[in-house]
């Protein structure tokens, strides 16, 4: 593990001041707000799900792909896929960004270097860490949000991609897509404690509600397995073809959504009756978030810059977000 500094760009007694005006101002009741790493046009974007438009951007962020939001919507986490350029003979390993975002306050109020490109990120319970994955890297950093420690490094397995973390906050889970794992990371003490199987190569991850399965899905082998985590075993396997990339659960836990952008297809399963939906989106349906509390699903295009809504109940497209950039991970705040 390696402390690395960090870049606070207020100061202690300016962000107290800040933080004790924001509790004056800040609404009980907010209206959801959903926020969007917006990747190439260089943003995060903020969405009215009541309207389906952007209304607002933070910009001056690099390439944003991760993103999460602290539990009490306070503030927005940004990762950068974009590494920086060493100078010559600086065998130090290249850097890339985390961007702590002030929504209400419109700008970005810290960042964080952390070693490797920045794929996905998840966030503690608590709200103090954010766990990023640095597939070129082989491993997840943990970077406290206060600055306290900065942002520190664990090995994880080759091409780390995506993170779940128990509600209790004990356990993350990290997929490993280079070598078909899942490590289990014990949060009391930032180690592995041990690795699980995850199917082939696998990438998105979902977490089921009971905290007893992992849904892990494969790009390159166009299969969702589903683990159980006790086990540690491969007990069940969906066949949904290659080029699949989303993944995520229903609010009740009850059925599976997943993108598949070489046969532009959103597809359900039914965990319980075991029952296949497919709906055509085009092109190139990617990154999906079942939102909790709007009873939605939202899935980016890779190739246009757009945002389908989709009810699930009725499994219909009922609207579409004009966006800039595309859309990767998607939160949703106040």
């Amino acid at each position: 593990m390696k402390t690395m500094t960090v870049k606070i760009a207020l100061r202690a007694v300016a962000s107290a001041a800040i933080l004790s005006a924001v509790m004056l101002v800040h609404p009980a009741t907010a209206e959801p707000v959903i926020y969007v790493a917006a990747g190439s046009a260089n943003k995060v974007l903020a969405i009215d799900p009541k309207t389906n438009t952007v209304i607002r951007e933070f910009g001056g962020i690099e390439n944003p792909h991760a993103l999460t939001i602290t539990p009490d919507g306070e503030y927005v986490i940004a990762g950068s896929l974009k590494e920086s350029l060493r100078e010559k003979g600086d065998t130090r390993p290249p850097e890339s960004t985390i961007y702590i975002i002030h929504p209400i306050h419109g700008h970005v109020m810290s960042t964080i270097p952390v070693e490797g490109m920045i794929h996905h990120q998840a966030i503690t319970p608590d709200g103090r860490y954010v766990i990023s994955t640095h597939p070129t890297r082989g491993g997840i950093s943990y970077a406290d949000i206060t600055g306290e420690h900065g942002a520190r490094n664990v090995k994880t397995g080759p091409g780390p991609n995506y993170t779940v973390v128990r509600k209790d906050g004990s356990k993350a889970y990290v997929s490993n897509s280079g070598n078909g794992t899942i490590s289990e990371l014990d949060l009391r003490t930032w180690i592995v404690a041990r690795n699980i199987e995850g199917g082939p190569s696998p990438e998105h991850l979902a977490l089921s509600g009971d905290g007893k399965t992992l849904y892990a899905l494969s790009a390159r082998a166009g299969k969702i397995s589903a683990v159980d985590i006790d086990g540690g075993k491969v007990d069940k396997v969906w066949d949904i073809g290659k080029g699949a990339h989303g993944l995520d659960l229903s609010e009740d836990g009850r059925a599976l959504f997943a993108t598949n952008r070489k046969l532009e297809l959103l597809i359900a399963i039914d965990l319980v009756t075991g029952e296949r939906r497919e709906m055509k989106l085009s092109p190139q349906p990617y990154h999906l978030e079942v939102l909790p509390g709007i009873n939605r699903i939202y899935v980016s295009s890779r190739q246009d810059p757009k945002i389908w809504v989709i009810d699930p109940g009725t499994w219909k497209v009922v609207g579409e977000i004009a966006i800039s950039g595309e859309g990767h991970q998607m939160v949703l705040g106040n």
